[in-house]
């Protein structure tokens, strides 16, 4: 039973879909005016992990994440780079999806847009204000926090403790505007200059918060198995979608709610966001660390903890990445030897145990620290197994299709079909050459013959079985 961490009622739960073997996961996506950071790419490469353990496990993965298309923000850059607010959109999504793709995250079932579900926001918000639980005032719509009985349930928070915060971040037109220091804005009427909408409160456009109230709903259901998203969600942003949501449907919104961890940076281990300046972006660091390493690096750590990015931690990630890699090219090697007979009762155990202790891992609110351990364990065996004098093809091919299958829900391929932009025939005869000279002795030409191919990018390895050669990375 895989149990994961809800954060509304803060403890472990074991997962039960509303519909068996079926799954409607909803993950906030990004507001795109710019790049991703590492930060960005962290909720979805967890959230990316956590879908891959559920399709492993069987389940039928509905992922819908939006793309936020209207904001401040996205006006800003539209008046830099004199563009309109569709244009920078379509640039930086074309972008998310270049990135995502080189960080071999799953494309989502669907990324809906906020544009294109206007009518939808609209009648949703008209919904709101006959029920009571919202107001038109000068051409803005807000919701009323306080009309809504479980208000601060998500966050932990008292009415109080809201009220106070929300107060000191008013300002004058805010407090004219609104009814209660609590309320939140559902439309924002369009100042001189802005893209707008239609509305029968005037030209605007929509708040943050109900777009994913709008969105969920629509492409998911009134009520869905799993909303998710960073920290730094809970609230205002979910703790509002869920008063929309519920206020509208009269139905709950998400059984469980899942809320990853924080990449920080520094000495200090601040938080890394474009708020504070002190971001990467993922365009950027692919150009110069592997893609594969940094999904590695962020997909092994659990989703709930912080991670702290350092040029330590990725070349630690590095290292554990080529020792995956070197265990299944040495078993992989030894293919050509093996002999054909059935795997051993000893090893059929240890795979059968081993995927137990994969999947117990995993199951407790997928805990991919322990799980790793458990895949780094079946590939100390292998390597092990891969040294003996006799082995068995059955029981190889066994350990790799289960280290494949493992490091595929991390995310991570490994090179299992390699292609080299070598003369192969060259590089054997060479071999070829320098075993004869080591048998003869002449160690100054083998010496030569491996400097030779060094030169040309190549490592050659002495095993008990023979010399194995392969690109240097």
């Amino acid at each position: 039973m895989i149990q994961l961490y809800n954060t509304l009622t803060n403890e472990k739960e074991n997962f039960i879909p509303l519909n068996p073997g079926r799954i409607t996961m909803y993950v906030c996506g990004p507001t795109v005016y710019n790049y991703i950071h590492i930060g960005n790419a962290r909720s979805a490469i967890a959230f990316d992990t956590i879908r891959r353990y559920f399709e492993y496990r069987g389940f039928q993965v509905n992922y819908v994440s939006n793309f936020t298309d209207v904001d401040d923000k996205i006006i800003a850059a539209s008046k830099k780079l004199k563009i309109t607010p569709r244009e920078v959109s379509d640039k930086y999504i074309k972008a998310f999806y270049e990135d995502t793709d080189a960080l071999n995250i799953k494309r989502a079932t669907l990324n809906p847009r906020v544009m294109d579900t206007m009518d939808d926001i609209i009648n949703f918000i008209q919904v709101l204000i006959a029920k009571g639980y919202a107001y038109e005032s000068q051409g803005d719509v807000y919701y009323r926090a306080r009309k809504f009985a479980n208000y601060g349930q998500l966050s932990g928070q008292s009415i109080d403790e809201l009220e106070q915060g929300a107060s000191q971040r008013l300002n004058d037109d805010e407090i004219q505007k609104k009814e209660d220091p609590l309320d939140f804005a559902l439309w924002k009427s369009a100042k001189e200059g802005e893209i707008f909408w239609k509305s029968s409160w005037g030209k605007g456009r929509p708040g943050w918060h109900i777009e994913c109230s709008v969105m969920a709903t629509k492409f998911l259901g009134d009520t869905i198995d799993i909303h998710a998203g960073g920290q730094d969600l809970e609230f205002p942003h979910h703790e509002n979608e869920i008063a929309q949501s519920e206020a509208k449907t009269g139905k709950k919104f998400a059984n469980y709610w899942l809320h990853n961890g924080f990449v920080t940076i520094g000495e200090d281990e601040e938080k890394m966001s474009k708020s504070l300046g002190n971001f990467i972006t993922v365009h950027d660091i692919v150009k110069k660390v592997n893609p594969q390493v940094l999904r590695f690096f962020m997909a092994t750590t659990q989703y709930r903890r912080p991670i702290k990015y350092s040029q330590a931690n990725l070349e630690d990630a590095a290292a554990n990445l080529k020792k995956l890699q070197g265990a299944y090219d040495n078993a992989a090697y030894r293919l050509k030897d093996a002999v054909e007979i059935q795997i051993d009762d000893e090893r059929k155990k240890y795979l059968a145990q081993q995927k137990i202790d994969f999947e117990a891992a995993m199951d407790d609110d997928f805990n991919v620290q322990n799980a790793i351990t458990v895949v780094y364990d079946l590939a100390k065996r292998l390597n092990v197994y891969s040294s003996e004098t006799q082995v068995i093809k059955s029981v190889l091919e066994e350990f790799m299709a289960t280290l494949v299958e493992e490091l595929n829900i991390f995310g991570v391929f490994l090179n299992v079909h390699k292609e080299v932009d070598v003369d192969v025939k060259e590089i054997e005869e060479l071999i070829k050459q320098r075993n004869e000279a080591r048998k003869n002795r002449d160690f100054e030409k083998s010496d030569t013959i491996r400097d030779l191919l060094k030169e040309k990018g190549i490592i050659l390895e002495d095993t008990a079985q023979g010399t194995r050669w392969k690109k240097d990375e």
